[in-house]
């Protein structure tokens, strides 16, 4: 009898990731946008007691694009999701994949001792994650 692999998020998530304050603006936000891949930007908290944002490139279409705001006009803050569900670098990608299932996710901080260190997707755990089973 073989045992399976546990590959955890770790293994698979994506650890270069775009930071930006909340105060920045969309087209601010974009034009320093350099990891295009992770689909996402993460908004860095205010302070020790804040919380870590979140803006997928979906949002900036849906809320900017599509309601036709300018970009320039237009602050992360007033887009973001925040607070955000974050996940643990070792946990199970079959845990993660189902914690994304039940709060209609497609990615997800990955967070180590209050700090964000990558961003794990759907895409990731299926990709990534299966081809190492």
């Amino acid at each position: 009898m073989s045992e399976d692999k546990t590959v955890r998020v770790r293994d698979i998530m994506k650890t270069k990731f775009d930071m930006v304050d909340g105060i920045a603006t969309v087209e601010d936000a974009l034009n320093q946008m350099s990891h295009v891949e992770t689909k996402c930007l993460v908004v860095k908290k205010r302070n020790e007691n804040d919380e870590y944002g979140l803006v997928m490139l979906s949002d900036i279409a849906r809320q900017v694009l599509a309601k036709d705001k300018s970009p320039s006009r237009t602050n992360i803050y007033e887009i973001m999701s925040k607070p955000v569900i974050t996940v643990d670098p070792d946990m199970d990608i079959r845990y993660c994949a189902r914690l994304f299932t039940r709060f209609n996710l497609s990615r997800a901080p990955v967070v180590d001792n209050g700090n964000i260190v990558g961003i794990v997707s759907f895409t990731d755990m299926t990709l990534k994650g299966l081809r190492r089973q």
